[in-house]
C-alpha cells in the first residue's frame, strides 16, 4: 500500500515543476498549460478519467496501472487522429457515455479479464483524445499540447488511484460504489444538458 501511495505522491510531484513555467509568452509553455487544463475544464473528462483511477485501483493488480495505461495511450491516439484529420465519429457521445459507464462499473464492482479491462479504457479513451486533438490551438506546439493533456490526465488518474486505495485502506468498498453512482448520474445529467 505504502508503494502505490509514494507511487502516486512521485507522479504527482513529476507534474509541478511543468506547472511552474506557465509564465505568458513562451509559446511551449503556453501550449503546455492549454493542453494541461482542457482535461481539467471539462467535467466529463474529469469524471471519466478519475473513474478510471479508481476503477483500475478495485480491479487490483497489474490492472492499476494496465488500465490507465491503455486509456492514456489510446487518447492519445485518438488525438493523432483528430490532429491529421482523421474524423471519429460521435466524440461527444461516446465522451459521455464513458462517464455513465465508468460510474456504472464502478457502482457494480465490475471486474473482468485484465485484456477487456483495457480495452474498455481504451475504447473510452478514443473519444477523449480525439476531443482533446480536435480543439487543439492552431497556434499550439502539438507536441507540447499533447504533453499537457496526457500529463493532466495521468494526475487525473492518480487521483483516482489514490481515492481508492484509502477506500481500500480503510475496507469500505461502498464508498466506491457511492461514487460511481454520483458519476453514473453526473453522466445522464450530461447525456441531457
Amino acid at each position: 500500500m505504502r508503494q502505490i501511495t509514494l507511487k502516486i505522491v512521485l507522479a504527482v510531484m513529476a507534474t509541478l515543476p511543468a506547472l511552474a513555467l506557465a509564465h505568458p509568452g513562451h509559446e511551449h509553455t503556453n501550449s503546455f498549460m492549454t493542453g494541461f487544463l482542457h482535461p481539467l475544464g471539462g467535467l466529463d473528462h474529469l469524471l471519466a478519467m478519475v473513474a478510471v483511477g479508481i476503477w483500475a485501483t478495485t480491479l487490483g493488480g497489474r490492472a492499476i496501472w494496465a488500465v490507465p495505461a491503455a486509456f492514456v495511450t489510446t487518447m492519445l491516439v485518438g488525438g493523432g487522429l483528430a490532429v491529421v484529420g482523421i474524423q471519429v465519429p460521435f466524440i461527444e457521445q461516446g465522451i459521455v457515455l464513458s462517464v455513465l459507464f465508468m460510474g456504472a462499473l464502478l457502482l457494480a464492482s465490475a471486474k473482468f479479464s485484465l485484456l477487456s479491462c483495457a480495452l474498455v479504457a481504451g475504447f473510452f479513451a478514443l473519444f477523449h483524445g480525439a476531443a482533446h486533438g480536435l480543439e487543439m490551438p492552431l497556434t499550439a506546439n502539438g507536441a507540447v499540447y499533447t504533453l499537457g493533456f496526457a500529463t493532466a490526465t495521468i494526475l487525473l488518474h492518480s487521483v483516482g488511484m489514490a481515492f481508492g486505495a484509502v477506500v481500500a485502506s480503510i475496507q469500505a468498498p461502498i464508498i466506491n460504489r457511492i461514487t460511481g453512482s454520483v458519476i453514473a448520474v453526473a453522466g445522464m445529467v450530461l447525456a441531457f444538458a
